[in-house]
């Protein structure tokens, strides 16, 4: 990644989460800042990569169940930076024609996003901050790519976590999910401290450093962000418990109760 392309404001010695969750997936778009401050994670929580590719073949799972279901459009916030089968690529092998709408509040991450699909006309990437969800549904450029009169699908990936209690996060969920029509879906993953609570003021403090606060939650306070949503089998549980075509995973975390909790449900 080539920093002079961000322009001037940009400071590279300020770790960026998105960069560092790139760098957990083996990419290429990080820099050197954003490298320590992950590899200093990894210290509290050595799994984390694993967690991240998991929430990587989730996403792929999901958007592969959802366009069965026959929805045609994605709306992908805090979507970060874009990497290989991202949601419109899988959404156009199951559905073609899928309209996709990418939002998020990084400068760097919206740079790089319309750099690259800037010739894919079913893809729009927009500006918008997950605690302000009214600003972000009533986006009039979003609202001309998707049709609200048809079902709609919301990823809310890896996002939440970095929404702190004072924003209200399963209020800005209800927001965003009493704007959608009947029929739609959405689908929400989210790290789970259960296992290793001692962990998290040491990752908590490397985000303060970065880009994002992240917020530690156990399981029983992100179950109520799916109120309000009919979920699908099975439930609300870690991401390789999801509807796996693999069902193997890493001995180590078989056993584990919630570590990154995630589910997919309908909007009645």
């Amino acid at each position: 990644m080539n920093p002079a392309q961000f322009g001037r404001g940009f400071d590279p010695n300020v770790p960026n989460a998105a960069r560092m969750y790139d760098y957990w997936l083996g990419g290429k778009d990080n820099l050197p800042a954003d490298r320590e401050a992950a590899e200093k994670v990894l210290r509290f929580v050595p799994e984390i990569p694993i967690g991240i590719r998991e929430n990587r073949a989730f996403l792929l799972r999901a958007v592969r169940f959802l366009a069965e279901q026959g929805i045609r459009q994605f709306l992908d916030i805090g979507a970060g930076l874009p990497t290989q089968r991202n949601v419109h690529q899988v959404a156009a092998e199951y559905a073609p024609g899928a309209r996709t709408v990418y939002v998020d509040n990084d400068p760097q991450v919206l740079v790089h996003a319309r750099a690259l699909l800037q010739d894919s006309p079913q893809v729009l990437v927009v500006e918008g901050d997950l605690r302000r969800p009214a600003e972000i549904m009533g986006n009039h450029q979003l609202r001309e790519h998707l049709d609200f009169d048809q079902p709609i699908a919301v990823l809310l990936l890896a996002i939440v976590h970095f929404i702190e209690d004072s924003d209200d996060p399963a209020g800005i969920i209800a927001k965003i999910r009493g704007e959608l029509p009947p029929g739609s879906y959405m689908a929400i993953s989210h790290v789970a401290i259960d296992e290793r609570p001692q962990s998290a003021p040491g990752v908590e403090r490397v985000y303060n450093s970065a880009s994002a606060q992240f917020v530690a939650r156990m399981s029983r306070e992100i179950r109520p962000f799916f109120e309000g949503l009919d979920l699908v089998e099975p439930g609300l549980v870690n991401l390789h418990q999801w509807r796996s075509d693999d069902p193997v995973t890493t001995p180590a975390l078989e056993k584990v109760s919630a570590y990154f909790l995630c589910g997919v449900g309908r909007v009645l």
